[in-house]
């Protein structure tokens, strides 16, 4: 599998150096990658869709739109890519909570502290890739990667399952059955909702936000939603 990795930053001294750095561990590990740099978020936003990352170096301080401002943009898209920060300025950390960044780098950077973040990040990236949901139709089996799936709700005696770019998937079958083969980061909010916890980007009084969708949190649900949104935050 190739792993595509994304360098913005406006500084191209510094994209180039980060660049050495992730190449030199990549080799070493016998990656398949491929590395795409942009020099303002601007560009980045501009080539996410098509682009699809699986991780993305971001430098917080750019002219134009920031880091953060390119963070919420792209997380609105794709809730998958693997995000982490590059900043001069540690304050600076605390603020991609909101966005479900990963890790973060400081500069000046430390080779040994950007290839640990690296191989962690790939570790992270195996264990979402390797996990399917399989999903039986009239008119074949279906194999969908989990970390494409927004959510699952019952409607009666159907399961209706909602992907990433917004299709939408019915079949056959029980809630109950469906959690069971799921991974753990999909959370009951409703005795008819199962949503991707990664998906989620805030909570209100009584449901959750998932990209430009929202879902009901059952009072039932609710204290093992916010458990699980808090370790996301925290992660």
């Amino acid at each position: 599998m190739m792993v595509k990795i994304g360098i913005c930053d406006d500084e191209a001294s510094m994209r180039k150096s980060l660049r050495a750095s992730l190449e030199r561990k990549l080799q070493l590990m016998g990656e398949d990658y491929q590395v795409n740099e942009y020099d303002s978020g601007e560009t980045l936003v501009r080539h996410s869709e098509a682009e699809c990352l699986d991780l993305l170096f971001l430098d917080i301080e750019m002219k134009g739109l920031n880091g953060m401002d390119t963070a919420r943009l792209l997380r609105r898209r794709d809730a998958r890519t693997i995000l982490i920060f590059v900043t001069a300025h540690p304050d600076y950390v605390f603020q991609g909570y909101e966005v479900h960044a990963f890790h973060y780098i400081l500069k000046p950077y430390d080779e040994h502290k950007i290839q640990n973040v690296l191989e962690q990040a790939l570790n992270e990236l195996g264990k979402s890739q390797d996990q399917y949901f399989i999903l039986e139709q009239k008119s074949g089996t279906l194999r969908i990667p989990a970390q494409k799936i927004v959510a699952f709700s019952s409607d009666r005696r159907k399961v209706i399952c909602t992907l990433q770019d917004g299709e939408k998937l019915d079949f056959y079958g029980k809630l109950d059955d469906v959690a069971a083969d799921l991974p753990d980061y999909f959370i009951r909010c409703h005795n008819r909702y199962l949503v991707n916890i990664n998906y989620v980007t805030a909570l209100d009084k009584d449901g959750c936000i998932c990209q430009t969708l929202r879902f009901p949190v059952s009072r039932a649900c609710r204290q093992s939603v916010e458990i699980a949104f808090a370790r996301l935050l925290l992660r």
